[in-house]
């Protein structure tokens, strides 16, 4: 059985602002740890699978950083996509190419970004994903288990229909749902069957191309187009003038939500989708007045805040529930309740065309 690993790495990580930028995304920033968010990533999956086996769609600003972060990687296993388009056009893409060359694998797909604390554990729920992928119709999908009621992931609804595979339960899915409310979320956390959405995904490559054909026809049409040009040296052309004229979709919402042979496995390894400056808190150890701090910093009476430093000093006294963060050229102040909307401040910056600190 072979395995192969597609991991998403085009996104801009917004929310990270200013520490991430468009010429240096979240991706590839250290958040945690001593190597980047990608770095750990490749490290991880390199646990279950050789590097020939991993390939990463991304855009085109981002290819030659991918080359100096992961050098060990394939020239050919980085897939460029032209434009953005959404997760649907991005496996569509990943799973013609891996198809040419792993034509009977199985398909892990994973973002670039997330924390992942227990990765052997990681690793063996990975392992019975593929399992039981291997019946030609299944989709399988990894569920979080939630420990308090989150409202800015999606979650998923399973149903009462369970299996014990390699020792982890197995449900069917009933129903992908949107991000709640908190109310909602609350009733989520309390039914004890909702999970999550980790957007980390299992199936076979012809499983995924047949989905595809079925509910996505007008993107298969574009892909089989791209598929007659991808041994000639046609290729990136093809792939350059086809790609962007896929619907900009979601994987969920193209496939996932319209198949009924759906699997999800509840998981429990330390995840965080490090989506924004808050996550930090989750994801390191905190003072003794609840603050995460890196770097150059000088706190006092200061509590619950989340301070990082590029060299200069940053001196606080007095303040709570903050987020101050300094670059080189940008210094951040908000409150940690505005840190989902930081995108607020990259659309003015647009608008005011100050695109140099963007």
């Amino acid at each position: 059985m072979t395995i192969t690993c597609v991991i998403m790495a085009g996104g801009k990580g917004e929310r990270f602002w200013p520490k991430s930028r468009t010429n240096l995304p979240k991706q590839f920033l250290n958040i945690s740890g001593n190597k980047s968010m990608i770095q750990q990533t490749i490290s991880r999956l390199e646990k279950m699978v050789c590097i020939d086996n991993i390939f990463i769609v991304t855009n085109e600003l981002y290819a030659e950083l991918l080359k100096v972060q992961i050098p060990h990687l394939p020239s050919a296993n980085i897939i460029v996509e032209p434009v953005g388009r959404n997760t649907a056009p991005c496996v569509g893409l990943a799973s013609i190419i891996i198809e040419e060359k792993f034509p009977d694998s199985t398909m892990v797909v994973i973002p670039s970004d997330h924390f992942i604390e227990n990765e052997e554990g990681f690793i063996n729920i990975i392992k019975t994903a593929v399992d039981v992928a291997q019946d030609n119709s299944n989709l399988v999908t990894l569920g979080i288990k939630p420990s308090y009621p989150e409202t800015g992931y999606g979650y998923i609804e399973s149903t009462n229909e369970v299996d014990c595979i390699d020792g982890f339960e197995v449900h069917k899915v009933n129903k992908f749902v949107e991000k709640p409310n908190l109310t909602t979320a609350q009733s989520y956390l309390e039914a004890g069957n909702f999970f999550w959405n980790s957007g980390i995904f299992v199936w076979k490559v012809k499983t995924i191309r047949s989905y595809i054909k079925d509910l996505m026809p007008e993107m298969h049409d574009i892909l089989e187009t791209m598929v007659t040009a991808l041994s000639t040296t046609e290729r990136d052309e093809v792939i350059k003038s086809e790609f962007p004229k896929m619907p900009e979709q979601s994987i969920d919402y193209g496939i996932m939500e319209k198949v009924s042979n759906i699997y999800v496995i509840p998981c429990v390894f330390g995840w965080d989708d490090v989506g924004s400056w808050t996550a930090l808190e989750r994801i390191n150890e905190l003072d003794e007045n609840g603050n995460v701090v890196k770097g150059n910093t000088l706190s006092l009476d200061t509590k619950r805040c989340i301070i990082e430093s590029n060299g200069k000093l940053i001196a606080t006294l007095g303040i709570e529930d903050l987020i101050v963060v300094d670059t080189e050229d940008v210094t951040l102040i908000c409150t940690k309740d505005k840190a989902q909307e930081i995108k607020l401040l990259l659309k003015e910056l647009r608008m005011q065309k100050k695109e140099e600190y963007l």
